[in-house]
């Protein structure tokens, strides 16, 4: 009896170790988006600095962060369908932006904005893990009014709020 108690736990455990390494690996994934999110930026000052500059060498230089970047994102987007791929891709590079002149707005003193901007953003990355958790299915997705999803919604958070709380649950940061 004592040898079976003592497999069960063994077993629990590993059962417990595997949930915390799936959180991990979102976790990493996590950390993945934000690096894709700053390749995106780079190619945009490669080019930026391309033109303003007149300078040729910068935009080969794209090429080569563009590779590096498709890569990554294949990592976190394993199966698309349609433009998937690209919307991902914009939904960060969107998100990214929204969170750069958020923390400008923040740093004139215009907090109320820089708040709406940082809500925007976040509304956008939980839009790309929800579409690339396959969390969302916009079949069934159906608005009775303004911020309510179905008439069984009370919390009334819209959409993205709801998609933007399970994105929380999902991606646990701290676990290690």
């Amino acid at each position: 009896m004592n040898n079976k108690i003592k497999n069960l736990d063994e077993f629990i455990k590993k059962v417990d170790d595997m949930k915390k390494q799936e959180k991990m690996d979102l976790s990493s994934d996590q950390d993945l988006s934000i690096a894709i999110m700053n390749l995106i930026s780079i190619e945009e000052h490669f080019f930026f600095t391309g033109a303003k500059l007149n300078k040729t060498e910068y935009y080969d230089m794209i090429k080569d962060v563009r590779e590096i970047r498709k890569e990554l994102l294949k990592k976190i987007i394993k199966e698309y369908e349609g433009e998937v791929w690209c919307i991902s891709k914009h939904l960060l590079a969107a998100s990214m932006r929204l969170m750069e002149v958020g923390t400008k707005q923040l740093g004139m003193g215009k907090k109320e904005e820089a708040y709406d901007l940082f809500d925007k953003a976040y509304n956008l990355y939980s839009l790309f893990w929800g579409l690339n958790m396959k969390l969302l299915n916009v079949g069934d997705i159906k608005k009775i009014d303004d911020e309510a999803l179905n008439k069984k919604d009370k919390e009334k958070k819209g959409f993205m709020g709801k998609l933007g709380d399970l994105v929380k649950k999902a991606i646990d940061c701290c676990i290690e």
